[in-house]
C-alpha cells in the first residue's frame, strides 16, 4: 500500500494581506497591512525617543529612524502570523513585563529610633505593673 496525502487548508492561509495596488504602480516590496500599521507606530516611537534623548530634527536622523523602523517592523514581522495575530504577541508582550517576579532584595533593615524623644510621664515609675513571672517570683520569694 502506497502512503496517503492528506490535504490541509493551510494554502488558505499562506496567502498574505498584502497591497498590491494598481498596475504598473505598485510598491517594490511585499509588506502585509499589519506592517504598515506596526511601522507607522514604531516610527512615531522612535522619532519620540530621538527627540527625548535630545537628537535633532534633520535629514540624518529621520534616515536612521526610518531604518531602525524597518529593522524592528521585520523582526516583528516574523513573529506574527495568522496563529499569532499582533493582539496576541502584544498581549503576551505586556503580561510577560507586568508579571509577578521573585524578590531577590530583602525589604526593610535596621529599624534606628535616635530621632524618637523619650521622657518619662510623671508618676509613671510607681504605677508599673508586674508580669505574672515577677508576681510568681515575688511570691516565692516572700515564702
Amino acid at each position: 500500500m502506497t502512503g496517503l496525502l492528506v490535504r490541509t487548508d493551510d494554502e488558505v492561509y499562506r496567502v498574505d494581506a498584502v497591497w498590491l495596488g494598481p498596475p504598473r504602480a505598485t510598491f517594490p516590496w511585499r509588506a502585509r497591512y499589519v506592517s504598515y500599521g506596526i511601522g507607522l507606530v514604531i516610527m512615531v516611537a522612535v522619532m519620540f525617543l530621538q527627540r527625548r534623548v535630545g537628537i535633532d530634527l534633520n535629514f540624518f536622523s529621520v534616515a536612521w529612524a526610518l531604518v531602525l523602523t524597518v529593522l524592528l517592523t521585520k523582526f516583528i514581522g516574523k513573529r506574527i502570523n495568522y496563529d499569532r495575530p499582533a493582539e496576541q504577541v502584544l498581549t503576551l508582550f505586556s503580561h510577560e513585563v507586568k508579571g509577578p517576579r521573585r524578590r531577590t532584595q530583602r525589604r526593610g533593615g535596621p529599624v534606628h529610633l535616635g530621632h524618637v524623644k523619650v521622657r518619662p510621664t510623671p508618676g509613671a515609675a510607681g504605677s508599673r505593673r508586674l508580669s505574672r513571672r515577677q508576681r510568681k517570683a515575688q511570691a516565692r520569694g516572700a515564702a
